[in-house]
This record gives structure tokens, C-alpha cells and sequence, in this order.
């Protein structure tokens, strides 16, 4: 038994383990669940802080460059607050957030709660998550079904489920029966993105499946093999099934794109997206080093749609559909790296872990190329849509990838001392 374990117990150990299964359970079929996971975490975490604290220790230097990511992104809100009048306090509550929930990598590096807890938690959230939303679309009739959430956000986080569940795979690459589950998962996320509607996260999906071609060779396993293959030709094959109404939706997004183009209406989905692009090139082509505050960007908006720049369609919206444009046109040339800075950190740590994995027999392959996969698919839906402007999807993001990267730390560890 590890030494970690042993200092805080097996109960501990197993409760640990239960909040880990409950988060991704809880995300997309209760109203509240990612806001209690990432309160319990925290804390749990207070409760233990010196030995959470002397568990991460190690492995410092992994991790280092994540914790400055965030801790970034906090001062940079923080510095927004003290140097802008109009700003709030509440500016803070996000990024704070956000900096705290890395006390989920913490506890699962003291505890080494078994990963399974996690991958069974994404599998029976996609699974209770497909029910849920279809209720809503076919016996309540909501077009644009989302749960408890907005249907983009619904629909992104359920794709997120769904590639992690294919991720999960991997390690029951040598068991037809056990590999059946992360499948059964896996299809039950990409039928739940495709019933809320949401057309921003088949960037994400062509992302990911360009990522698990590039990884494809070293998964040696044909069952997984076959398994990823049928997944995306599943997805791919719902364009020719009426029902689903894909085949309208990019009928309707190419149309709406003409439209624009020439000059006509842009009250629509994509139409009103491309003005919103619009204004927001020409504000940060005048604030390009700090930018707007979010209220002033949008009486920037209502400045141009007077000028005739831009249609009066934007106004309503409060924030630009696009993360790289919002965190520029909000933040200038630092905000901008703040928010690449959230991304760019936790992919780099995962595919170090990646490359690791390969080179010693893939203990870490599974976690890694998951967190890999939620932050590009997160970094896709960022295309047409500010996905970290809700609390939600901000929270969600944080957990899944410091989850992920707690049991990426631990794998390395195990293959460590396996090593000497």
C-alpha cells in the first residue's frame, strides 16, 4: 500500500474516490452538481492541507507551469478589478474559481483513488445524460434542449463525456466485455450533443479525431481501433438521418454564411456571430494592448450598429461568441495569454505524459490523451462560442483536466517505483 494511503486511511481513499465518480456523474442531469464538486474538493483539500500539500510536493516541476496558467489568469481579473473604476469584485469570483479547483489534482495525488472512478462517472453521465435531453427534445418538444444548462454548453460538456469515454478505452483495450462499457458511453455523449443541437462542438469533434488518428498506431489494440473508427462514422453518418436534423443545421449555417456575405439580414445563429466578429476586429484594432471592460466592449457594440458599421442584430448579446476574440477585446494583448495560458499549460503537461506513456508501456496514456482531448475540444467550442464565460463550463474544464492530470502524476509515480 502506498504510503499516501496509509497516512490518510482507506476511508478517505474511498471517499475521495466517490467525489471523483460524482463529479462528471452529476455535470449534465442536476442543476448544481459541478458547483458542489468543485466546492467539496476544495474543502476536503482544506481539511488535509499539509499532507495534500506534501503529496503534490514532487512533482512540482510537472505541474509548475499549469498552477502559474491560472494563477495568471487570476491576478490578471484581480489587476482588471483594482485598475478598472467600472469593474466589480464579482469580476473575481470565476477565476478564483478556477485557481482553487487544482486542489482536485491534490487530493487525487494524496489519495490515489483508482482512475475507473472517474472513467465510471463519465460513462454513466453520458449514459444519464442521453435519456435526460431526449426527454426534453422528443416528449416535451424543446427544440433546443440543454438540461440544466444552456443547449451549447449542454451539448459541448456531453461531447466532452463522450471523448473521454473513448479515451477510457484504452485501458480495457484487452477486454472485449469491459471495453463495451466506455463505447456504450462514448455513443451515448455524441447522441446527447446531437439531440441539444449544437453545431460549435463539430470543431471539436474534427479536432479530436485528428488527434486520435496521430495517436491511432500506438493504442495497440483493434478493438479500440474499431471502436474510435465507428464512433466518428456513426457521428458522420447522423448527417443523412433526417431526424437528427444535422443535415438542416449545416444546411441552415451555409445559408445564413451567402446571406451575410451578400449583404442581406444577419439575424440569424451564424449571422449574428459574424457581425459580432466584426465589431470586435475593429475594437480591438483601437485597444489592442489592454482593451475594453466586458460593459464597455458592448456600448462599443451599440456605437457601431449607430454608425452603420455593424447590424443592430449584436445588440442583445453580451459577449462576443468566440473566447480568443472576448479575452482580446476584454483584456488586450495580457488578456489574450491569460486565457491561452488556461490551454495552452494543460496540453503541454499532457502530452509530455503522452510521449511518457508511449515510451514505457502507456501507464499514463489513457488520462493524458484524455486531458488532451478536453483541451482542444474546449479550445474548438472557443471558435463560436465564449464557453468560459459561463461558471459551468469553467468549472468543468478545471476539474476534468486537473483530475486528469492527478492521475497522470500518480501513473508516473507507480511506473517509477516499478522501475527501480
Amino acid at each position: 500500500m502506498n504510503n499516501n494511503q496509509t497516512k490518510i486511511g482507506v476511508p478517505m481513499q474511498r471517499w475521495i474516490g466517490l467525489l471523483v465518480f460524482l463529479f462528471p456523474f452529476l455535470s449534465l442531469i442536476t442543476p448544481s452538481g459541478i458547483g458542489f464538486s468543485s466546492l467539496v474538493f476544495v474543502l476536503v483539500a482544506l481539511c488535509v492541507p499539509r499532507k495534500a500539500w506534501t503529496a503534490m510536493a514532487p512533482h512540482w516541476r510537472d505541474i509548475r507551469w499549469v498552477v502559474a496558467a491560472f494563477a495568471y489568469y487570476l491576478l490578471f481579473a484581480l489587476l482588471c478589478v483594482l485598475l478598472r473604476p467600472e469593474a466589480s469584485w464579482a469580476y473575481l469570483d470565476k477565476p478564483s474559481r478556477m485557481f482553487f479547483g487544482l486542489a482536485a489534482a491534490m487530493l487525487v495525488v494524496l489519495a490515489r483513488p483508482p482512475r475507473a472512478s472517474l472513467w465510471w462517472g463519465v460513462i454513466l453521465g453520458a449514459l444519464a445524460a442521453l435519456p435526460f435531453i431526449a426527454w426534453q427534445r422528443i416528449v416535451l418538444d424543446i427544440d433546443r434542449p440543454g438540461g440544466w444548462l444552456n443547449s451549447i454548453t449542454f451539448g459541448d460538456i456531453a461531447l466532452c463525456l463522450a471523448l473521454v469515454a473513448l479515451a477510457a478505452a484504452i485501458d480495457y483495450r484487452h477486454s472485449t466485455r469491459k471495453a463495451l462499457f466506455p463505447a456504450l458511453g462514448a455513443l451515448a455523449g455524441l447522441g446527447a450533443t446531437i439531440l441539444s443541437g449544437t453545431r460549435g462542438g463539430w470543431i471539436a469533434l474534427v479536432l479530436a479525431a485528428i488527434l486520435f488518428l496521430t495517436y491511432a498506431r500506438l493504442l495497440q489494440s483493434r478493438r479500440v481501433r474499431l471502436l474510435l473508427i465507428g464512433s466518428f462514422a456513426l457521428f458522420a453518418s447522423t448527417f443523412f438521418i433526417p431526424a437528427f436534423g444535422v443535415q438542416e443545421r449545416v444546411g441552415q449555417g451555409v445559408h445564413d454564411v451567402q446571406t451575410w456575405l451578400d449583404g442581406g439580414s444577419a439575424f440569424s445563429n451564424v449571422g449574428i456571430r459574424l457581425e459580432l466578429w466584426t465589431g470586435a476586429g475593429t475594437i480591438i484594432a483601437e485597444h489592442p494592448l489592454f482593451g475594453l471592460d466586458p460593459a464597455t466592449v458592448r456600448a462599443e457594440l451599440r456605437q457601431l450598429a449607430a454608425q452603420g458599421k455593424i447590424q443592430d442584430v449584436v445588440l442583445p448579446f453580451e459577449h462576443l461568441h468566440n473566447d480568443l476574440l472576448q479575452a482580446q477585446a476584454t483584456g488586450g494583448v495580457f488578456g489574450l495569454l491569460a486565457y491561452l495560458g488556461i490551454l495552452a499549460a494543460p496540453f503541454a503537461f499532457f502530452a509530455r505524459s503522452v510521449g511518457t506513456g508511449v515510451r514505457r508501456e502507456m501507464p499514463q496514456f489513457a488520462p493524458a490523451l484524455a486531458g488532451m482531448l478536453v483541451v482542444l475540444s474546449y479550445f474548438g467550442f472557443g471558435l463560436t462560442e465564449v464557453i468560459f464565460w459561463s461558471l459551468k463550463g469553467s468549472m468543468f474544464y478545471v476539474l476534468m483536466v486537473t483530475l486528469l492530470m492527478g492521475f497522470c502524476l500518480n501513473a508516473k509515480e507507480m511506473d517509477t517505483q516499478r522501475g527501480k
